[in-house]
């Protein structure tokens, strides 16, 4: 629906009137349009795939950013950057500040279900009423820019929905947003953000044809969130050659980091573990995690040195027991998520596939039936080399996503030690979820993997099924 003194017919797709909410955004220009969540839903999907139709660089987020009167400037800011590890940091960077009475905005992609997800307020997602409204309101400024001439394009999906959120945070009135970075570091829309204290967590191998080939090149990327002496940051656990690299970006702009130690993990007999935390600031001798997978307690040192850095840098109060009180509460859908007798978990890359791996073997003696998919950009043949002989039946499937792979492709990449009668080759997730059902028993667990993507659709068709 348009309507006002002007009509705009080659930028704005088309909105069907019905069904349609009062939140009526005018703009300078004379033109109205208003969405419902699923209209607005649609309008961002038909930017492009958030991946491959992604534009990188600061230029169009930040005139967006100016002409919505710069949300960011109002609150506390982290940032955090990396390959892997990222989105628990930041469900424990969210738990702590919530079990502090901290107003806070979580900002992660993708999402699993609802694109409503990736904007939190205090632990709890963005209404659909809400979204509709700003992504409305957000879709409306960026026409405008371009009709004045001030953009040459519409800002991309994710520059879109990082701005959504944003405003999101300063409405609520929140006091401290957290940003999960979406691809890279250096030219990805949360940078345009300007943290307050800036996160590297564990780097490795992915989006290779974005970022470079190699952990130096990658590193890079990430590090160049890191901008001015002042910068407030945090490294997590790093392989050698990529904290070469960001240790020689803090020397070049005079930044003193923070970086992190941790003890290995003390197993219980109920295989939930205590952890012991040492981080540069002080030590948490018996913590139990809310995440599962040792990899966590990585996660959870760089956690804590980002709250310490809030704390001591920023004046934001958080006491140590809400500390051990949020990395409990702690959780992250997708990620090593246990619903019945499933099992999610995103292992879309070889350091995410090796931390499934280790899970497994440690604490999970259950016959495994796998359901796995995959996108095209991924190390699909090394993914497979570390999970498939840890199955007992596996399910290949195509995810509903332009950049996913077919289970033909995906055989292909099956190791030489895996058997061709333990694989079966679906069209749809819906296909493989029912074939895994069948095969399942009492004591079998059916675990998704292989891309969010994936996890997501798996989840999406189980919450409808009766």
């Amino acid at each position: 629906m348009v309507t006002g003194s002007k009509t705009v017919t080659t930028k704005l797709h088309e909105i069907t009137p019905k069904a349609l909410r009062t939140f009526d955004t005018a703009t300078d220009c004379g033109i109205r349009i208003s969405l419902n969540f699923d209209e607005s839903v649609n309008y961002l999907l038909s930017l492009g795939n958030e991946v491959t139709a992604m534009k990188l660089g600061l230029e169009n987020i930040r005139r967006l950013l100016t002409a919505l009167d710069d949300p960011q400037k109002n609150y506390l800011k982290v940032q955090v950057a990396g390959t892997n590890g990222k989105g628990s940091v930041c469900a424990f960077l969210d738990a702590i500040c919530r079990s502090a009475g901290i107003r806070t905005g979580l900002y992660t992609s993708p999402h699993l279900v609802s694109m409503t997800e990736r904007i939190k307020i205090d632990g709890e997602d963005i209404s659909e009423a809400d979204f509709a409204r700003l992504a409305t309101h957000v879709r409306q400024t960026c026409e405008n820019l371009v009709q004045t001439g001030e953009l040459a394009a519409v800002p991309t999906y994710f520059e879109q929905v990082t701005a959504i959120g944003l405003r999101v945070f300063e409405e609520a009135g929140v006091q401290l947003a957290i940003l999960e970075t979406g691809l890279g570091g250096r030219l990805d829309a949360t940078t345009a953000a300007n943290g307050d204290v800036l996160a590297i967590t564990r780097i490795d191998l992915d989006h290779q044809q974005y970022l470079g080939e190699s952990l130096e090149e990658i590193a890079a990327e990430k590090a160049a969130i890191i901008r001015k002496p002042s910068d407030n940051v945090v490294i997590g656990e790093q392989p050698e050659p990529a904290l070469r690299v960001i240790l020689a970006r803090c020397r070049e702009l005079g930044v003193e980091p923070v970086s992190e130690r941790y003890k290995k993990w003390t197993i219980n007999t109920d295989s939930s573990g205590t952890v012991e935390v040492a981080t540069t600031r002080s030590l948490f001798p018996r913590v139990r995690l809310g995440l599962l997978g040792k990899h966590q307690i990585e996660n959870a040192a760089t956690a804590i040195n980002i709250i310490q850095s809030l704390k001591y840098d920023c004046g934001l109060d958080v006491d140590d027991r809400f500390i051990v009180e949020g990395l409990e509460k702690a959780r992250h859908p997708g990620r090593l998520e246990y619903q019945g007798r499933y099992l999610f978990d995103g292992a879309h890359n070889i350091g995410g596939a090796n931390a499934l791996a280790d899970y497994l073997n440690e604490f999970e003696k259950r016959p495994i039936i796998m359901v796995f998919g995959a996108m095209s950009d991924k190390n699909v043949g090394e993914i497979a080399r570390i999970l498939f002989p840890l199955a007992n039946k596996i399910i290949l499937t195509k995810p509903a996503n332009s950049r996913a792979i077919g289970a033909d492709q995906l055989a292909a990449f099956s190791p030489k030690s895996v058997p061709a009668n333990e694989i079966i080759k679906t069209d749809t997730v819906s296909e493989a979820l029912r074939i895994a059902e069948i095969l399942s028993s009492d004591n079998k667990i059916i675990l998704v993997t292989g891309s969010l993507y994936l996890v997501g659709e798996a989840k999406r068709i189980l919450d409808t099924q009766p």
